[in-house]
């Protein structure tokens, strides 16, 4: 007990970024010294954040490896839905005085625990799990990637004052705990959502049913949409493979693991450059429309003025903009989910851009 409320003490936090060079002069005043540490610390939370998710994703499917994807897709939103759930369960504030919020991003959610902690370690070590004996590398160096990728994040949620020492540490056991279970039955479970012809009933009804059953919170938080986004988008991937299975375009591979990593060639890295460059073209087109749409939609079913959702304040007794802003970004981000895996990589195909492999990644 003694040593979980030493870590909770928000003064540790602020002598990290005494360390890296803020000066606090009161409780609205302070001074970045070193703007380095500011700039590098920003870019670590960045490999935890919507941005980094938006466009790591897309590309892992696109340009690696659609098999390791998929399994890394699922853990990581069943690990953010867990520690989100969590967060508006328990109700921790983030540090207060003497402690600086850089980011004012996050100031509305609570605290405990960090999600960014949970990702710096759900996604890098589980690319590791599941690519050590798909691929021939060198563990030790990938081991040390994802370390360091995992330390950068967390320190980096440290020096932007948005989380206690025992928020990362809760974070971090809480990932490690979870990923015990969830790494070998998410590689069982990656089959039946792919082979079997009831799984796309499932992941709707369940995704709906996480979403809706979401803990509520005391006030509102933007935890929940953000939970929303991260659900659906695993919802539209897991749809979009499975409709790719059941079409035929997928088969096995002539080849079985482990596979040697091959240096890309000239030509190599242009079609990836290419693909991505289309592939996000579309994401942006689908995004603005289906957003659009769905949200004109849902307010024409309401019977709501769509100007006045939109401009009404987050709150949770504003049951009709809370329906239409978590269906809105269900809808949008599914889609978004569905033809990353589904219609861009057919796109691909037809312009002879494909990655050779995409569809035998079973």
């Amino acid at each position: 007990m003694e040593v979980t409320e030493f870590l909770k003490q928000p003064h540790l936090v602020a002598n990290i970024q005494q360390f890296f060079g803020i000066a606090v002069r009161n409780q609205n005043e302070f001074e970045i010294r070193n703007k380095f540490w500011y700039y590098f610390f920003l870019f670590g939370t960045a490999l935890g954040d919507e941005t980094f998710y938006t466009f790591f994703i897309p590309f892992w499917f696109w340009n690696i490896d659609g098999a390791v994807g998929r399994r890394v897709v699922l853990v990581w939103s069943i690990v953010m839905y867990i520690g989100q759930s969590i967060k508006d369960i328990l109700r921790w504030e983030r540090p207060g005085f003497p402690v600086v919020k850089l980011q004012s991003k996050w100031a509305m959610e609570y605290g405990m625990p960090s999600t960014h902690a949970m990702v710096a370690i759900s996604l890098p070590f589980s690319v590791l799990l599941y690519t050590m004996d798909r691929y021939q590398y060198c563990v030790g160096i990938g081991t040390l990637i994802a370390v360091t990728w995992c330390l950068l994040v967390c320190v980096s949620r440290l020096y932007l004052g948005m989380h206690t020492v025992l928020d990362i540490v809760a974070g971090m056991v809480l990932t490690i705990t979870l990923m015990l279970p969830l790494i070998p039955l998410v590689d069982k479970l990656d089959n039946y959502f792919l082979t079997n012809s009831t799984s796309p009933i499932l992941v709707l009804v369940v995704s709906i049913l996480m979403i809706v059953y979401y803990p509520n919170s005391e006030k509102w938080t933007p935890t929940r949409g953000d939970t929303t986004m991260v659900v659906s988008v695993c919802v539209g991937l897991l749809i979009g493979s499975w409709l790719n299975f059941q079409m035929g375009r997928m088969a096995l591979p002539e080849l079985r693991p482990p596979y040697t990593i091959l240096w890309p060639s000239v030509a190599m890295v242009g079609y990836s450059l290419l693909r991505t460059f289309i592939g996000f073209l579309c994401v942006i087109i689908v995004r603005m429309t289906a957003k659009s749409l769905s949200y004109n939609f849902l307010c024409a079913l309401l019977r709501q003025d769509v100007d006045l959702i939109r401009k009404s304040a987050n709150s949770l007794d504003n049951k009709h903009k809370n329906f239409v802003e978590l269906a809105c970004k269900f809808v949008t981000c599914a889609l978004i989910g569905f033809n990353t895996i589904f219609l861009i990589p057919y796109i691909f195909r037809l312009m002879r851009i494909e990655r050779l492999t995409f569809y035998t990644e079973i």
